[in-house]
């Protein structure tokens, strides 16, 4: 049923005037008698009694009339609730975040919220992996993770961090006092460093293994405070990424960051490649570049682990 030919109807009906309805619409009364034509052929049975210069509605006009007006008026709202989704303020957001990466988004969901208060976000926690996973399948729209990214998982990776790994190690560390170490003076260490779900740690393990050696591991948990723990009890070193070893207790530890390693902590969203970005989604990226560092200008599929 033609939504604009119910429009010229009702409005018809409301002014009981073809000529005064044709003056609201701003068409001529040609236009709308023959929307109402076109109109009682599809009912089937003639909505108005024509008589002279008024129009009443027969008893299915009456019908046609009312339900008319809640059509119109949900079309209405559904035309303000498009507007209020493009101008983004109404929606719902589901970002998925790695435990290990939330720390970096606190000032990011601050002015997300404080810039678009009418979406309804939520910040869905799973390792890099997992993410992947719900992106990949749809279940959620974009996410961040550890890069890089598988290349035939369908999804498209654009960066936002990259940050050095450092060593923390007890007081009397071997190579205590030094600012940075390469990766080859933790041949004989004892690694305390995360489980091997997070990317972090399957990254490690392939940069040992490609720098021809690996060290044995002391104890894996997927807490970073508690891996600082035992490195200050003298149980082995730590391996973590920058931003989250700034946040740890590490005074009268040794520390030294990881160089000439090649080994960095590559941190972006993803999304899949062919998918649609909603207005949040995009508003979403958008206060990340502001927040988080100006990503490249073309989002590239992920390399390989």
């Amino acid at each position: 049923m033609d939504v604009r030919a119910l429009r010229y109807f009702v409005e018809t009906v409301r002014h009981a005037s073809f000529t005064q309805a044709a003056k609201a619409l701003f068409v001529t009364q040609s236009t709308v008698s023959k929307m109402i034509r076109q109109l009682e052929e599809e009912a089937g049975t003639p909505l108005l009694i024509r008589d002279g210069h008024t129009a009443r509605p027969t008893d299915t006009g009456r019908v046609m009339y009312q339900r008319g007006l809640q059509v119109l008026e949900t079309m209405r709202q559904l035309s303000e609730e498009l507007r209020q989704t493009t101008d983004l303020r109404r929606g719902a957001l589901e970002v998925g975040i790695p435990p290990m990466i939330n720390l970096l988004f606190t000032p990011v969901v601050k002015r997300f919220r404080e810039r678009h208060p009418g979406i309804h976000l939520t910040l869905r926690e799973g390792t890099g992996q997992a993410v992947e996973g719900l992106v990949a399948s749809g279940e959620l729209e974009v996410g961040a993770t550890i890069l890089p990214i598988a290349p035939d998982g369908g999804l498209a990776a654009q960066p936002f961090g990259s940050y050095p790994i450092w060593v923390i190690g007890p007081p009397d560390a071997p190579w205590a006092g030094k600012t940075s170490l390469p990766l080859s003076a933790l041949r004989d260490a004892r690694l305390l460093i995360p489980t091997d779900d997070f990317a972090i740690t399957r990254r490690l393990r392939q940069a040992f293994a490609d720098a021809g050696f690996q060290p044995g591991v002391a104890a894996q948990s997927a807490h970073w405070d508690f891996l600082v723990a035992m490195a200050s009890a003298g149980l082995g070193v730590a391996l973590l990424p920058e931003p989250l070893m700034q946040r740890m207790k590490t005074r009268g530890l040794s520390t030294a960051k990881l160089a000439k390693s090649g080994m960095q902590w590559d941190v972006g969203h993803i999304w899949q490649h062919a998918g649609y970005l909603s207005f949040a989604a995009r508003a979403w990226l958008e206060v990340c570049d502001e927040m988080l560092g100006k990503p490249k200008k073309t989002p590239a599929r992920g390399a390989s682990r």
